[in-house]
């Protein structure tokens, strides 16, 4: 693995991937996306990236098109370059985010319905019920907090 003054941030690149390979997402897509964080200004190929994460040209390819799935990679071609350069997503997070908001909703009238069979336990269908009201107001309150962001910067 390279890291040191070749590639801005590969220390902090590679804490901030464990930190998401801790939280659930999958190590190879997370090292690729903190790398695609420090990439220069016309991104990364995919045998840079390999190089840079010393790993195999397959395993940045299908972490690729894991992030490219999740909106947070973008493709970029340049005139006269016939290999694709990869960098981050312009907003990948407020879209990531915002994407999600029919999952939150629909995981809450789910639990809702699950609450409202579980009649005999009242205690715990009212605990679900509190679940899928924090998850509305979530996918209530979450396009706002992302719009506010964009009018602050």
């Amino acid at each position: 693995m390279m890291l040191g003054d070749e590639h801005p941030g590969s220390a902090p690149a590679e804490q901030a991937a464990g930190l998401l390979a801790a939280a659930g997402m999958a190590r190879m897509p997370a090292r690729v996306m903190m790398a695609l964080v420090g990439s220069p200004d016309d991104g990364y190929t995919a045998a840079q990236l390999a190089e840079r994460l010393g790993v195999s040209a397959a395993a940045v390819s299908g972490a690729v098109r894991y992030l490219q799935a999740m909106r947070l990679v973008q493709r970029l071609s340049r005139p006269g370059d016939r290999r694709d350069r990869y960098d981050l997503a312009d907003d990948a997070w407020g879209d990531v985010i915002t994407a999600n908001l029919p999952l939150y909703t629909g995981l809450a009238g789910l639990i809702d319905q699950i609450a409202d069979e579980n009649g005999d336990a009242p205690v715990s269908a009212q605990r679900a019920h509190d679940s899928a009201d924090f998850l509305r107001f979530l996918a209530s309150r979450l396009p706002a907090l992302v719009e506010e962001w964009h009018e602050s910067t």
